[in-house]
């Protein structure tokens, strides 16, 4: 116990006016508090070890603004506040081990940077990162490209000498100069750091992080409005040249490795870093445990618990690997057929009042929006001429739909050739290719249509979404002007944008029918053609079924026969044929009948083509 009581003493002191006092006076305020400090501090040894280090960022949180080395003469109700604040710490940071865990059923909404919490959950995700910065105008454009770090240092600047053109929570934006419009931050790849830095300089909401962090990368293309700003996800499609940027299942990351490697263990084995990281330290050539994993460990009830924790989370690791098992042998298999290579990978754009654009794209890399950028750099382009931040939203998403073109063409390629080889002859190969291709197109306009009816919203309903941003029931919002975040101009180019992404759609259902109109036919023509060689099987069989009969009369062994005694083997053609005479206009009196219905026809069509 006094081993106990020191740690607490010198590591959880906490102001009363810390940022979290409300939390302080909301848990001060019921009898649990009491009950679960006295819990907290009869923990044995062993036990401590557990939530301090599970939860060693969180309790930095509280603890730091006042360690001192004059705990002593803190008062008991400081002290006791301390404990308060530390016991919220520690269930903080339990919180974020089963959050890490996959266990985010009921978990908060959204990704606060400013927590340390949040900090501990993402800090794996530092994946390599291509930064672009473009300043521009009608008249001037600048172009940089950063590292992390300087990216990074870039956000926290807090000093400069040019005056700032716009203003970003409240405070003037030191790192434009006054000429500066538009201002472009591109990122391809994810990093925790980087989007950290992004959100605490701009202020983004946190439904838009935890989109980022924890969306599946096959989640539908939507806009989200906010008051600070418009948040864009979107699916992007481009065509590959490697199988292994294939489209495949649903739930993969296809021809997204970058995205994969930065989401390491985030999405099929979540707790392989951080939770594995906080229950184990190695030691020599072996792990140990750090924490009790039985009751014979310890008899507390909370061990109890932490062992339910540990198997619901390796039984959901068992049945993520797998499922994950299932799926790459599936793609295995698809993959060695002939068939369209598509990079699936997503982009978030974020439009703000004061001119700024940020895209983060999956992949590590610039090129997909290359054509954007070298756009840029022509004075006479529609993007520098407008100066107009929605403009080169409408750019990016043309050039995500012109991408999407693409891959619809390559399909029209590929079906094409499958419908010349079947046509020519029906094979099992083909069918099977057909069947991939059929379930890539049905993929396809899944991730697709949610792009049209997102171009179509920002067209029609960007007024309406904005002013339902507004509080009505506050007085002072009475009189506030409502603006959308996308101009006249960037509306009337999106037209344009739409009427290409119904032609995609459209074209790719009709890809898909023609699909399956070939499987059909495909089933349908080795039917027909086994039908046929039924057909032609029977035919013969009556055919030579009364030659049949004849053989066995004339080949029966009797002593006295005098068909066969008293006559040659003419005698068997001489009743043999006649009947093949009458037998073989019977059997085929059906073809006889359409050869002359055939003849009929096509001698009518030559009178009606001499009389025309």
């Amino acid at each position: 116990m006094t081993h106990e009581r020191n740690w607490f003493n010198s590591e959880s002191h906490v102001s009363p006016h810390s940022p979290n006092n409300s939390d302080l006076r909301s848990a001060s305020s019921t009898g649990n508090v009491l009950s679960k400090a006295a819990d907290f501090l009869s923990m044995t040894t062993l036990s401590s070890r557990l939530f301090h280090t599970a939860s060693a960022h969180s309790v930095q949180d509280y603890a730091a603004p006042l360690r001192t080395n004059h705990h002593s003469y803190l008062s008991p109700k400081d002290r006791f506040r301390a404990a308060v604040h530390k016991i919220i710490a520690m269930h903080r940071g339990a919180s974020s081990i089963i959050a890490a865990g996959g266990l985010r059923v009921g978990a908060e909404p959204g990704v606060d940077p400013r927590r340390r919490s949040a900090h501990a959950m993402h800090s794996h995700i530092e994946g390599d990162c291509s930064i672009e910065v473009v300043d521009y105008s009608s008249v001037r454009s600048k172009h940089r490209t950063m590292t992390k770090s300087e990216f990074i240092e870039f956000m926290d600047m807090d000093g400069g000498e040019q005056p700032s053109s716009s203003i970003v929570d409240g405070k003037p934006d030191i790192t434009r100069e006054p000429w500066v419009k538009v201002r472009w931050i591109n990122i391809g790849g994810i990093s925790w750091s980087i989007i950290k830095a992004l959100a605490l300089r701009y202020d983004l909401h946190p439904l838009a992080l935890e989109e980022i962090l924890h969306g599946h990368s096959r989640n539908r293309s939507k806009a989200e409005y906010y008051a600070q700003h418009l948040m864009l996800h979107v699916l992007c499609h481009e065509v590959g040249n490697s199988p292994e940027s294939s489209s495949g299942l649903p739930g993969q990351d296809m021809g997204n490795e970058s995205f994969r490697a930065s989401h390491k263990d985030h999405n099929t084995a979540p707790s392989k870093r951080l939770a594995t990281d906080t229950l184990y330290r190695f030691s020599g050539r072996k792990y140990r445990n750090v924490l009790p994993r039985t009751r014979n460990d310890t008899h507390t009830p909370m061990n109890s618990e932490l062992e339910k924790i540990l198997t619901k989370e390796n039984n959901i690791r068992r049945a993520k690997k797998k499922h994950l098992e299932q799926e790459l042998s599936v793609e295995a298999m698809k993959a060695a057929d002939e068939r369209v290579h598509v990079r699936v990978s997503p982009m978030f754009m974020f439009l703000l009042r004061d001119g700024t654009v940020i895209s983060i794209h999956a992949v590590p890399n610039s090129r997909f929006t290359a054509p954007i950028t070298q756009r840029l750099r022509s004075r006479d382009t529609l993007l520098r001429k407008s100066a107009d931040p929605s403009m080169l939203i409408h750019s990016l998403l043309d050039l995500i739909v012109d991408r999407s073109l693409e891959v619809a063409e390559e399909y029209h390629r590929q079906i094409t050739k499958y419908e010349h080889d079947i046509l020519l002859h029906v094979s099992s190969k083909r069918l099977r290719q057909l069947h991939v291709l059929s379930g890539d197109l049905i993929l396809h306009q899944r991730t697709l249509d949610p792009i049209k009816t997102l171009i179509y919203g920002l067209r029609r309903y960007d007024l309406d979404r904005c002013a339902a941003l507004v509080d009505a029931s506050d007085a002072a919002n009475k009189d506030v002007k409502v603006v959308g975040f996308m101009s006249h101009t960037s509306k009337i180019y999106l037209a344009d944008v739409y009427d290409h992404m119904v032609y995609i759609l459209t074209s790719l259902d009709m890809y898909s029918n023609v699909t399956e109109n070939l499987i059909n036919y495909s089933f349908n023509a080795a039917s027909y053609e086994m039908s046929n060689i039924m057909r032609l099987l029977t035919l013969v069989t009556i055919l030579f079924l009364p030659l049949t009969f004849l053989t066995g009369y004339f080949g029966m062994n009797f002593e006295f026969m005098w068909s066969v005694k008293k006559n040659s083997d003419l005698l068997f053609w001489e009743i043999a044929i006649p009947i093949l005479l009458v037998t073989i206009p019977i059997a085929m009196l059906v073809d006889i009948r359409r050869l002359w219905h055939y003849m009929q026809k096509k001698h009518v069509s030559r009178a009606a083509l001499r009389r025309g």
